[in-house]
């Protein structure tokens, strides 16, 4: 090869010419990794610290180098042939343990580091139902999404805990919120069968419960465990136990250990002896599997984890070895959960009750919605069942003996005692098919059921038959023309109405009773004397006798002559409790339909209705003595004490029947009304009955249980 020495003067050795028509090839620039990116931006940072650093850590390297060398792990080893050489030595194999242990705690601590404790829980954990009870104690009805009942620990009996303990996690209180070996479990499970379940605290569980879903994942698993080790810091074992209590699922329906005791005993948490609270625990391992009800393997599985729980109780020493001997008969559950669902005229109670309650108690639809309330009624289910049986049998019978009028026939009825309390009502066929209550609706006039208001106002305030003097005194011996179609008066003549015509009494059938006492004109609900003594006691005085006695400002129209005649429209609850005045001598108390209120087992303040004196005790028991002369004479075999008035109206559009029994009054309405086409009432047509046997008072005698 011939040498050839360029200007520069270095000889080029062994490269080959470049041929003319050959062009130098470019070369592009490499592009700038991110990370060189980064080390460009923080080498400034860096390099100082460094060299302050340097003159500590190059000693420290130089000794520690030669031991850094030899740790340095030789892979595959040296020295070894064949698969020796790919076998770790117990230094490699130490060395490994120790950095994946280092790792692990290290990724565990910025894990637990990481993770928050959620603001929110979940919906379902908080929500709960509002339960309704009868008042006898026994459940009504419930309603919510979710039938939940939250209790404070302390209500919580400790053999009930000691149960629940026993059964799921007896180191609950020395535990740091996590098993490892439910872990260890739930990870093999997770590549073995890809299952989860199994050796969970009971603080894992309320952290799955509350804050987070039921996804069977080990990530979820993983998520669950840190959250639960900080919960287990920041929160009272106590606390976290009260919680697992009141969100753990039951079957049934259920959630909460509270309502789990209803559903499977019909009692209160604090009435669970230590048996069935035994029970109750074996149903937190799947209440699918535990429900004795559901089939007979279900029953055995139920007494061995029954068994099985009272005997670890014993051997925690939180059951004595004597008391043990007492349970040897598995508590059989009731059939069927009585917390049923509302419907029918069940619902309409509970309209009732929910409204009360939000009003008096001063409790927001949003706070009541959250539930957790038990409500306490006054509803009585005996009288309830009786009146909706007496009800329903008119309802049949009217259908078949007047089939077109029936359609649009509507049965209101209530009974109220003499200090207030709602006993029962019928508001409908069925809510779920008319929401409209019709022992509430102000719907029809009192017609002739309003007589006792009038007497009571003319007995209390007597009576004017001129513009100047004191007013009149009047008695039940007071007489008053009873005849039909005689001009109603005033100080200065006739009372003409705006169509420039005289106002003139009306009687049922146009009877004429002459001169008549006001006593017997009560009982026998002769029409012409009230009219006329509304006008002479004074309308207005008239209207507040009866608002005083209990029925609402809101029921009256304009004061004209028909006020005394009955044209407000008082809803059966009211004229029940009007009447009830009477019975109590004068003393009148606002219907109310919840006793009780509580939440979370603690009271919540209800304010009574407070009693107010609305007319005389003398004149109570005047107008009492007149119904029950009344009722004597139209029904002669009915009870002595009984007493009552029928109730008519001048365009026959309803029929009452208002009467009192003992310390109770009940009142029955019916009418016609098409609601898809107006709230106006419609003529009865003999949907009514007849006077001397009216529906209402059937209605009326059978809800009492003293008539066929």
């Amino acid at each position: 090869m011939q040498l050839r020495v360029p200007e520069g003067g270095i000889p080029e050795e062994g490269i080959p010419e470049r041929k003319p028509s050959e062009a130098p090839r470019s070369r592009k620039a490499p592009r700038r990794s991110a990370f060189s990116h980064l080390a460009a931006r923080l080498e400034p940072v860096i390099a100082p610290v460094a060299a302050r650093l340097e003159p500590v850590v190059a000693p420290l390297a130089a000794r520690l180098g030669p031991y850094a060398r030899r740790l340095r792990p030789h892979y595959p080893r040296p020295g070894r042939t064949g698969w020796r050489r790919w076998v770790p030595s117990r230094r490699q194999t130490l060395a490994g343990f120790l950095a994946s242990l280092g790792l692990s705690t290290l990724f565990i601590v910025v894990a637990y580091a990481a993770t928050d404790i959620p603001d929110d829980l979940n919906t379902h954990a908080t929500q709960q139902d509002n339960v309704y009870f009868w008042s006898d104690g026994t459940p009504l009805a419930r309603t919510g999404w979710v039938q939940r009942q939250a209790m404070p620990l302390e209500e919580i009996p400790e053999h009930v805990r000691w149960a629940v303990l026993a059964a799921e996690n007896d180191s609950f209180y020395s535990d740091p919120g996590i098993s490892a070996k439910g872990i260890t479990r739930a990870f093999l499970r997770t590549f073995g069968q890809g299952d989860t379940q199994g050796g969970s605290t009971i603080t894992q569980q309320y952290v799955k419960n509350v804050y987070l879903n039921q996804d069977r994942t080990l990530g979820r698993k993983f998520e669950e465990a840190m959250i639960a080790l900080k919960l287990d810091n920041e929160m009272s074992k106590d606390e976290i136990l009260e919680g697992y209590l009141n969100t753990s699922w039951f079957g049934r329906g259920t959630y909460g250990i509270q309502r789990a005791a209803q559903a499977y005993y019909g009692k209160e948490v604090r009435e669970l002896n230590v048996s069935e609270a035994a029970f109750l625990a074996s149903l937190l391992k799947g209440a699918g599997l535990y429900d004795p009800t559901l089939s007979q393997a279900n029953r055995d599985r139920a007494v061995e984890r029954w068994t099985w729980n009272l005997d670890r109780m014993v051997k925690l020493g939180k059951l004595s070895s004597e008391e043990r001997a007492k349970y040897r008969e598995f508590p059989d559950p009731l059939k069927r959960n009585p917390l049923y669902a509302t419907g029918e005229q069940s619902d309409y109670l509970v309209e009732l009750a929910a409204q009360y309650v939000k009003k008096t108690a001063n409790i927001s639809e949003r706070d009541f919605d959250l539930g957790g309330y038990q409500i306490y009624t006054t509803f009585d289910k005996k009288r309830e069942d009786l009146l909706t049986k007496a009800v329903e049998k008119a309802r049949d019978k009217n259908r078949k003996d007047h089939p077109k009028a029936a359609a649009d026939a509507h049965y209101g009825a209530a009974t109220v005692a003499a200090d207030g309390r709602i006993l029962a009502v019928h508001g409908g066929p069925d809510h779920r098919k008319q929401g409209y209550n019709e022992s509430n609706a102000t719907t029809v006039p009192a017609g002739s059921a309003f007589q006792p208001f009038v007497y009571a106002a003319a007995l209390e305030h007597g009576v004017r038959t001129s513009r100047e003097g004191k007013p009149t005194p009047v008695s039940g011996e007071t007489l008053y023309n009873g005849d039909d179609r005689v001009p109603v008066t005033t100080p200065e003549g006739p009372y003409w109405d705006r169509g420039g015509r005289k106002v003139l009494t009306r009687n049922d059938g146009g009877k004429s009773y002459g001169r008549i006492s006001l006593h017997r004109a009560l009982a026998l609900s002769v029409n012409a004397p009230f009219l006329q003594l509304g006008m002479d006691t004074g309308l207005a005085t008239v209207r507040s006798t009866a608002v005083a006695a209990g029925l609402l400002p809101s029921s009256f129209g304009a004061q004209v002559p028909s006020l005394a005649a009955g044209s407000a429209r008082p809803s059966a609850i009211r004229m029940a409790s009007g009447y009830a005045t009477f019975v109590a001598d004068g003393v009148h108390t606002e219907p109310y339909s919840v006793r009780k209120i509580t939440r979370g087992g603690h009271a919540i303040p209800l304010s009574r209705p407070s009693e107010r004196r609305a007319v005389g005790a003398g004149t109570a028991r005047e107008i009492q003595a007149a119904l029950a002369e009344g009722h004597r004479v139209a029904h002669p075999g009915g009870p002595a004490e009984a007493a009552g008035k029928v109730g008519t109206t001048e365009d026959d559009t309803a029929a009452w029947y208002v009467g009192n029994l003992g310390k109770e009054s009940t009142a029955v309405v019916v009418y016609r009304i098409d609601l898809a086409e107006s709230l106006e009432p419609l003529p009865l047509k003999g949907l009514g009955g007849k006077p001397a046997g009216s529906v209402p008072y059937r209605i009326w005698s059978q809800a009492l249980g003293i008539g066929d």
